[in-house]
């Protein structure tokens, strides 16, 4: 006898991408006013208007009415530092001086691994009180950082990606690894967590600032070894950093390059910022499947420099939205949205309301190619899912009020709210989040 499915209905005005919106335009996506969102067994089973899904479901079937709020695919961040919660809004430096003053001695506490698992299960459900069920997350050098935020993401079902940070150069040296010992420590990491459930490991040289061309080449190797595994570290984030990684390593033609030559420019390589790159950098990372993570609140509170979409997208670069929490100032994708809009607005860009969820949603799960598995409500996807409340405040319950249509309901909730607006969170089709009304 087959096992009975176990089935749920969730009834709201209902929102996703199909495609890329900031170039396919308003057909990219899917809206419905008055929606059903079938779930079965922690995957989309359907999607679509109440009436026509509303009779074809079994009649003991639970719907949980969320009608008068929106749901959307949850929110996946590209690009996010646990270890620095505890030192967000750190005050006047820019990136070399912040991370000597700021994220350094933040990590040292890291060896404590007491502190690492509070401070990892803080970070976690910091994470879906804003609404984020997947992230591509720093950890520090220190292996224990790297079980506590798999442990702490594991505990919920989450997915999640993140590693042991490499750094075996021009860093405190409490804060150094020795060269092929933290490649060692990296495989063992790896051979403990990847593929764990919904957890994925990322090779995670800091910037290569920070590590010599022996420790870059053995992570290139260790790429190669486990190619399903992701890349994950910065580049061309600062002007001074970028003048550093010239010097140390001229006979490169760029700092991208100084990646490639190395083997960490690939599919499922994540590049943080990207900044200050010339027209050829562009193309040679399209050219190897390399994806963007956007992070606009810490290139503004950093004063790193303003992030070019329109010229990733004329390569068909993938790219996704970045909190970069603690140089990042929100672990809310909103607030990371309305401040990536403002920064493209500085170039002379626009960035449309569908196009901003798609960066935070469909577009962040292609730069971390796992849109089969997450991003939107196509039948078959995980349902990661939440229940955004633009009722939540006076404020943009009114502006609610003169909104015309969903994508000026759309925008005016990515331009105001915050937390306050994350009604609820699922994971795999389990609540994980509830306000407290």
């Amino acid at each position: 006898m087959s096992r009975r499915r176990k089935l749920a209905a969730y009834r709201a005005s209902i929102l996703h991408c199909l495609q890329d919106p900031g170039s396919v335009g308003r057909d990219a996506v899917e809206y419905f006013d008055d929606g059903i969102l079938l779930v079965a067994d922690g995957k989309v089973q359907e999607v679509g208007p109440a009436a026509a899904v509303l009779h074809k479901m079994p009649a003991d079937a639970p719907i949980n009415d969320y009608r008068g709020k929106l749901i959307v695919p949850g929110f996946i961040d590209c690009h996010v530092h646990f270890p620095q919660i505890d030192m967000i809004a750190s005050y006047g430096e820019q990136l070399l001086e912040w991370l000597e003053r700021y994220a350094y001695p933040a990590e040292r506490r890291f060896v404590d691994e007491a502190y690492a698992e509070d401070t990892a299960d803080y970070f976690i459900r910091q994470l879906l009180k804003n609404g984020t069920t997947t992230a591509l997350v720093f950890a520090t050098l220190h292996p224990q950082s790297v079980n506590a935020v798999f442990a702490a993401a594991e505990k919920r079902n989450m997915r999640l990606l993140s590693g042991k940070t490499l750094m075996d150069y021009g860093c405190p040296e409490d804060l150094r690894d020795d060269t092929q010992g933290g490649i060692e420590a990296s495989r063992e990491l790896i051979e403990r967590w990847h593929g764990q459930g919904r957890l994925g490991y990322a090779i995670t040289p800091r910037f290569a600032v920070t590590s010599t061309a022996e420790q870059l080449a053995a992570a290139g190797r260790l790429a190669a070894e486990f190619p399903d595994t992701h890349v994950h570290t910065h580049l061309a984030e600062n002007a001074a950093e970028v003048a550093a990684v010239e010097k140390r390593f001229a006979g490169n033609r760029s700092y991208l390059d100084v990646y490639h030559a190395h083997g960490l420019l690939r599919e499922r390589a994540v590049f943080a910022h990207c900044l200050h790159l010339h027209e050829e950098d562009r193309a040679v990372m399209a050219k190897h499947g390399g994806s963007m993570a956007f992070c606009p609140t810490s290139n503004l509170f950093l004063g790193s420099g303003l992030f070019d979409l329109a010229a990733a997208q004329r390569h068909n670069i993938r790219v996704g939205a970045g909190s970069d929490v603690g140089g990042g100032t929100s672990l809310n994708m909103l607030r990371t949205l309305a401040e990536g809009y403002k920064v493209l607005q500085l170039q002379g860009q626009s960035l449309s309301p569908y196009h901003a969820l798609y960066l935070a949603t469909l577009g962040a799960s292609r730069a971390l190619y796992l849109n089969d598995r997450i991003g939107n409500f196509v039948a078959g996807r995980e349902a990661d899912f939440v229940v955004l409340d633009d009722g939540a405040t006076e404020l943009t319950a009114r502006r609610r009020e003169h909104a015309t249509n969903i994508e000026e309901r759309l925008f005016a909730l990515l331009t105001l709210a915050d937390d306050r607006a994350i009604a609820a969170t699922y994971v795999y089709g389990e609540p994980v989040y509830a306000k407290i009304s």
